[in-house]
């Protein structure tokens, strides 16, 4: 499409994306913990400060072209959505003000307590979460109650779901919109499978960059 519109060939569109995709990576980091990565002791100051907050964690599946070699085409294929896909896991400060984690480009029919579980150790022990029933058994994360096998949950239980959807757990899904708001997140993805990750991270760095957790820096003018 690049090349199509600027004239350009189909190497030379390849190589200017990647371009600035590097660019971009390296200019918007996609989560806090990224931002703080090559600096051991911020990223322990940061750790310890996010230890006072509840986060929220979620999950999103995107469809991706259907893989030529069958194996690969058994571990993407999505029994929930009918369909090869991507998981990527978002992790958000209370009220979606920043994005703390992002994981992107795990199999699509991977579980989502397995891959929060994957990644887990880059917080502070104790750090306390909240997620939806997909995530009942991890350890430190906060739930709604689950319906139990044959019963009903009672009006209390119900009330206390409704409420932990509405004040905390909109949040993240709010910010999951926010990354999809881009085509190259939203729809089929159609480019290089092995280019997935940095394209979501990058797009994470863009919606950190809108929610103003990112300042870019400003030439001097001579």
């Amino acid at each position: 499409m690049l090349g199509l519109q600027f004239g350009v060939s189909k190497s030379e569109a390849n190589d200017t994306v990647h371009y600035w995709l590097s660019m971009l990576r390296v200019l918007l980091p996609a989560s806090l913990l990224e931002q703080v990565d090559s600096n051991p002791s911020d990223y322990a100051i940061v750790q310890e400060w996010l230890t006072q907050f509840q986060l929220i964690v979620d999950t999103f599946e995107q469809a991706r072209e259907r893989p030529i070699d069958n194996d690969e085409q058994r571990s993407y294929f999505s029994g929930k959505k009918q369909q090869h896909t991507f998981k990527s896991q978002i992790v958000t400060l209370p009220g979606g003000k920043d994005i703390v984690d992002a994981i992107a480009g795990k199999k699509g029919p991977t579980s989502d307590i397995s891959v929060f579980r994957e990644h887990q150790s880059q917080f502070a022990p104790g750090q306390g979460f909240d997620g939806d029933k997909a995530y009942v058994g991890a350890q430190n994360v906060q739930t709604p109650h689950k319906k139990p096998r044959g019963k009903e949950l009672t009006p209390k239980q119900k009330a206390q779901n409704k409420k932990f959807s509405s004040t905390r757990r909109i949040f993240v899904e709010h910010t999951i919109r926010l990354v999809r708001i881009f085509r190259v997140a939203q729809e089929r993805f159609r480019l290089r499978h092995d280019t997935y990750e940095q394209v979501i991270l990058t797009v994470c760095g863009l919606v950190r960059l809108r929610l103003g957790m990112i300042m870019l820096p400003v030439l001097s003018q001579s």
